[in-house]
């Protein structure tokens, strides 16, 4: 039996971390970044970010479409769905904390001048708004972060007092020829750091979040 959600608009629906009730959706694919390069061409038609409910089927949308308007990707912390708004048009980011139907409030804001937009996102383990550009980590909210990435390093986690990286490592490729050789590995590592980018662990593994919020290292 296939069901199908009361309202249907043919987008590619994608799973929020954390929880199985609700999924997402955008209605084009442009990044926040985007929001620079639309406006040297005379600006973004703006989107929308729309919420799946898997158990009656209902579709909710937090904001009508406006534009120079963009979403980010929602996080699940705590009981509640998070979300940033950037507003091109009057130069600041939001952010949300949500609940359909019940629940939509101002959380932070922040010039647009006052973030980087290039991946611009929101993490755990508690909500944290954050960048990362291959050569730096930022964090905005709930405090101020900042120290060096190597272009292999992506931040997955965020505490109270550690800042927890995913990297990357390729060995056994052969760079004269641009192949694999019999010795080829691809794998991630977990590396731990403190708050000012000191490194205090490092193993094999990577990161995963199960539907009841935990996290795991394979």
């Amino acid at each position: 039996m296939i069901k199908r959600f009361k309202e249907v608009n043919g987008l590619y629906i994608e799973k929020i971390y954390g929880q199985d009730r609700l999924a997402f959706a955008m209605s084009d694919t442009s990044d926040l970044y985007d929001l620079v390069e639309y406006a040297q061409r005379g600006g973004y038609q703006g989107s929308v970010i729309k919420f799946y409910d898997f158990e009656n089927g209902n579709v909710y949308t937090p904001f009508e479409k406006k534009r120079d308007v963009i979403y980010s990707k929602p996080a699940y912390v705590d009981g509640f769905y998070y979300f940033l708004q950037a507003d091109y048009g009057q130069g600041k980011v939001t952010l949300y904390k949500y609940l359909p139907k019940d629940v939509l409030e101002t959380v932070a804001e922040f010039g647009t001048d006052e973030v980087d937009l290039y991946n611009l996102q929101l993490v755990g383990e508690k909500v944290h708004v954050i960048s990362q550009n291959g050569e730096v980590f930022k964090c905005y909210y709930p405090e101020k972060i900042s120290f060096p990435l190597e272009g292999s390093e992506t931040v997955e986690i965020v505490t109270d007092d550690r800042v927890y990286i995913e990297k990357w490592i390729e060995e056994g490729w052969d760079e004269e020829n641009d192949c694999a050789t019999d010795e080829y590995k691809y794998y991630d590592k977990v590396l731990i750091k403190d708050h000012a980018g000191n490194t205090l662990s490092e193993e094999v593994g990577s990161i995963y979040q199960a539907a009841d919020g935990t996290y795991w290292i394979a």
